[in-house]
């Protein structure tokens, strides 16, 4: 498992996060702190690992990269941890347009595709 709060590069990611699965890579994002927790067999695990570093329940919400895809297949907004009834997500996949919006531009800023990435 890692925690991701400072850009990498998409190599360094498939290096260092691809224990788990062979093409796809867990990930919970807190949307508020910028962060990332990558690489777990169940997304619960990631989301103990940001709650220990101090994010908040409501801010952390799951998904999925899948690093060999270049179009929008590259995440996956599902997990079980984003059934929050009471925010209004009743299903897996995250349903607010608003909070994708959030965790592609964190994704997106975190873990660059780039071949140019610092």
């Amino acid at each position: 498992m890692r925690l991701i709060d400072s850009p990498i590069s998409l190599d360094e990611f498939r290096s260092t996060c691809y224990s788990t699965f062979d093409r796809m890579v867990k990930i919970d994002i807190d949307i508020e702190r910028k962060i990332i927790a990558a690489d777990a067999e169940m997304h619960a695990d990631l989301e103990e690992i940001l709650l220990e570093a101090g994010s908040k329940q409501e801010d952390v919400w799951g998904a999925n990269i899948y690093p060999e895809e270049l179009d929008d297949a590259y995440i996956e907004y599902t997990s079980l941890i984003n059934i929050r009834p009471s925010v209004g997500n009743n299903s897996m996949e995250v349903e607010s347009v608003e909070i994708r919006s959030k965790i592609k531009e964190i994704v997106e800023s975190l873990i660059l595709r780039s071949t140019n990435a610092s």
